[in-house]
């Protein structure tokens, strides 16, 4: 079938999915003026470059969880957020770009860091006379031009050249235009329990609808909870709801829940809760039958209801659960069917049933991208409870077996890239949200909540949740959204032949695309041999010129204690080669899963002065710990390096003197660690004195030291900081850079700066003075940016429809990005 359709077979459908057509444009933001110290920083450490300014917003921080039955229980809800504080004056904003290393270079180019992961040699002043005469030749033709919207059309020429050989249609490689709207692809979205999607995956969900993409979220449980569909034992003055009674009726419970759902879709689909929905009873791969409902006034929007019975605790031993399953305490779990169900006969899936159900899922609406819970969240360090719900937890790894088994077994598909959010411990992390899009996410709760009462749906169950009714808000998780790896911003790098490489991870198998030299053809995506790859991972540069590629993978093994995630990499065979060498492991510094549910980040990877790699990870406990290259080649142990309370995945660069700088954020700062010189072994952890983040961190060596930038709580916007390791780690010119308000990793090349704004798309800032401009790209999981010679910068992402898109600007303050490229074409199949 077209892409945006569904399959053929016994679910419902023949309702054909529109293509997105939401109403983006190009948009340019206001400056504001700077303060008086602003001005004279900026004078003093930029006399070159135009000034630009951005209000600061602040945005309180807040409470610890607690635990509850359904959603770890009562004591984990919390209040509404509190209103922002008033606007604060920006902060002055600090350099890019280092000095020139090695000779002079026109003011509008000074000093542009190398590739990301690269290192000064012989090798640069090789390349010169090659790139020399291109950067001569832009040059002249910027002197010859009227406006600045020459460089536009330019790298509009040089995008014309870079066409896939596999797609030799003109359209399936086109620009895509600043008001132009990219493949929308489809998503589908797996959580435990009703209101999962609401708390833990919003706004992303949001932002999907609005843009009119297809969107089907699947709900592995009934959610039934006690059964009991009232405020809690406090009370409320509210009407007593429809159901007269609050005796537990579990399904009646479920569908309740259900109703809320429905609910809050319709009014974020169509600005009506009471839209109507057709109801329909499907089989399934597993033997059972699911309940499917398609939005009437939006097709696009689906919702499965798988209606397993719920553990109904967050971390207590329930064996008739989805973890009971899992561990093979119980050979099948039952369903618990709603009390409004079209689906009338009752099943019971064994694990394996569960796992061919969600595959078949995915098989019938063919995602490009592919949202669920985290399948790894850890423990409390103190009660060793989990950290978020074990039906989370278990349902999550659920959907990674099947998803695994998709891409395996299932030929006619298309590529799809995966993104997982933090669960309930997002309520004591710091708020990625700015007061908006919190009560734009507080609303769709609100609705789900049932608020006012009235019987809108006509169901005698009633219309939404009233367990959650005092405080939609739960714990601050309206607040925020965290993504669960998919974090770094190094996985776009350039060789010392200006060819480009970007590696993303589709089909749990790690994606390379490549363009050879400055201006050669796209080749990509290929698959590299090797499965379970987890979501995100870093490209590095050697000392050699060969590209190290580092991740997480999953592997299931026979028996349940046999889940585990460890350290993997992959390096080039030679330089500009598209081989790659076997996947090689560095193993986990979690010994057991049981111990942290394998709960390790992302590896931070550099490469310091002595040419030696190093990868870092997170552990379980909230510390750092990693492991070195020795002078043989081999890899030391897993050491431990300290640290308390790191979240989030650590992040790594060099200096000018090739020591290497180690940054993890907290709850509360940023840790940092540095080789007092290189080869030498980190140093102590020390506190950077930086205010609180929201996690991402991104790090790249420029001006002498290590340049970090990251985001506001509560606001989404930028700030950036100096660290130099002279004398011991030290900070300098924490700056704030303002924004489109987003949340996410931010990416740093040159002048440029980019990050998911406030509506899902892609922002970008093209240098300091310049309004911050919207693009109508969305993607999964974090941009990456590299310089590509010395005097462009190149900017990519993955969209929902899991292909690659890049542009790339002139590293100069007049520049502007070019349009946006696909590369190959349009994801239909492998």
């Amino acid at each position: 079938m077209p892409d945006g359709h569904p399959r053929p077979g016994p679910w419902p459908g023949g309702v054909p999915v529109p293509e997105a057509d939401p109403a983006y444009r190009q948009e340019g933001y206001g400056q504001h003026g700077r303060s008086p110290e602003a001005r004279q920083y900026h004078q003093t450490h930029l006399p070159d470059q135009p000034q630009r300014p951005d209000a600061m917003r602040q945005f309180p921080h807040a409470s610890q969880p607690g635990g509850d039955g359904r959603h770890g229980g009562a004591g984990e809800a919390g209040a509404r957020p509190e209103q922002p504080a008033a606007v604060a004056p920006q902060q002055a904003r600090a350099p890019r770009r280092p000095a020139a290393p090695d000779g002079p270079v026109p003011a509008s180019a000074a000093g542009t860091q190398r590739r990301r992961g690269g290192r000064p040699g012989a090798g640069e002043a090789r390349r010169g006379h090659r790139w020399a005469g291109l950067v001569k030749g832009v040059a002249l033709c910027a002197a010859l031009a009227a406006t600045g919207m020459f460089v536009v059309r330019g790298h509009q020429a040089l995008a014309g050249l870079d066409r896939s050989p596999a797609a030799p249609d003109t359209a399936a490689t086109a620009p895509v235009a600043a008001g132009a709207v990219p493949d929308a692809g489809r998503v589908v979205q797996v959580v435990a329990h009703p209101d999962d999607d609401l708390y833990f995956l919003n706004p992303d969900l949001r932002y999907s609808i609005s843009a009119g993409h297809p969107v089907t979220s699947v709900y592995l449980t009934a959610g039934e909870a006690d059964g009991i569909n009232a405020a809690p034992a406090k009370g409320s003055t509210a009407a007593t709801p429809p159901t007269g009674s609050t005796a537990p009726d579990k399904p009646a419970y479920a569908e309740a829940r259900q109703n809320g759902i429905r609910a809050a879709y319709a009014k974020m689909a169509t600005g009506d809760r009471s839209s109507a929905w057709k109801r329909t009873s499907v089989p399934t791969k597993g033997g059972g039958h699911a309940e499917v409902d398609v939005l009437m006034a939006k097709p696009q929007v689906h919702l499965v209801w798988l209606q397993l019975r719920e553990a109904g605790h967050g971390h207590a031993d329930v064996p008739d659960s989805l973890h009971g399953l899992w561990d093979g305490r119980i050979t099948r779990l039952e369903s618990m069917l709603s009390s409004g169900t079209p689906v009338k006969q009752r099943f019971a899936y064994s694990k394996d049933q569960v796992v061919r159900t969600l595959a078949g899922v995915l098989e019938q609406y063919r995602p490009t991208t592919l949202r669920f819970q985290d399948p790894t969240p850890g423990r409390y360090p103190d009660t060793r409870q989990y950290t978020d719900h074990q039906d989370h937890l278990y349902g999550a790894r659920f959907v990674q077996m099947a998803a695994a088994a998709y891409a395996e077994d299932v030929r006619d598909r298309p590529h799809f890239a995966v993104q997982n959010y933090v669960g309930y411990v997002n309520g004591s992390l710091p708020s990625a949200l700015d007061p908006q899009e919190a009560k734009e996410k507080l609303d769709s709760l609100d609705t789900y909540a049932w608020l006012d009462r009235q019987n809108h749906c006509g169901s005698d169950a009633g219309c939404g949740d009233l367990k959650i009714s005092d405080r939609p808000a739960g714990n601050r998780w309206t607040d925020t959204v965290h993504y669960a790896g998919g974090t770094g911003t190094n996985w776009l790098t350039s060789d010392e032949d200006h060819g480009l490489w970007a590696f993303a991870v589709l089909d749990g198998r790690v994606a390379v695309w490549h363009r050879p030299g400055p201006v050669g053809p796209w080749r990509g995506p290929d698959l590299l041999p090797g499965a379970g790859m987890d979501p995100g991972v870093s490209a590095v540069t050697l000392e050699d010129g060969r590209i190290a590629v580092f991740g997480t993978r999953t592997s299931f093994g026979a028996r349940p204690a046999d889940y585990r995630r460890e350290v993997v990499h992959t390096i080039q065979r030679a330089p500009g080669t598209e081989e790659f060498g076997e996947w090689q492991s560095l193993g986990t510094p979690e010994a057991a899963d049981e111990t942290s549910t394998s709960d390790i980040s992302a590896p931070a990877v550099s490469v310091d002065g002595t040419g030696r790699l190093a990868a870092y990870v997170r552990d379980g406990a909230h510390g750092l710990r990693g492991r070195v290259q020795q002078a043989d080649g081999g890899w030391g142990p897993w050491e431990r390096y300290g640290g308390e309370d790191l979240h989030g995945a650590p992040v790594t660069a060099t200096d000018g003197a090739g020591r290497r700088i180690v940054l993890a954020a907290t709850t509360k700062s940023v840790v940092g660690w540095a080789q007092p010189e290189p080869g030498a072994p980190l140093g102590r952890a020390t506190a950077t004195g930086l205010p609180d983040t929201t996690l991402p961190l991104t790090a790249e060596g420029r001006e002498g030291g290590v340049r970090l930038w990251f985001r506001k709580p509560g606001s989404g916007n930028v700030r950036t900081a100096l660290l130099t390791a002279e004398g011991g780690l030290k900070v300098n010119h924490m700056t704030d850079l303002g924004g489109l308000n987003g949340f996410g990793s931010v990416t740093a090349s040159g002048h440029v700066l980019a990050g998911r704004t406030a509506g899902g798309q892609l922002g970008s800032e093209v240098g300091p003075g310049r309004p911050w401009g919207r693009s109508p790209l969305m993607f999964v999981g974090a941009p990456s940016s590299t310089m590509t010679g010395r005097n462009l910068v190149s900017l990519a992402v993955v969209g929902l429809d899991a292909r690659l898109y890049v542009t790339s600007s002139a590293d100069a303050p007049d520049a502007y990005l070019a349009p946006w490229q696909p590369v190959g074409p349009r994801n239909a199949a492998p």
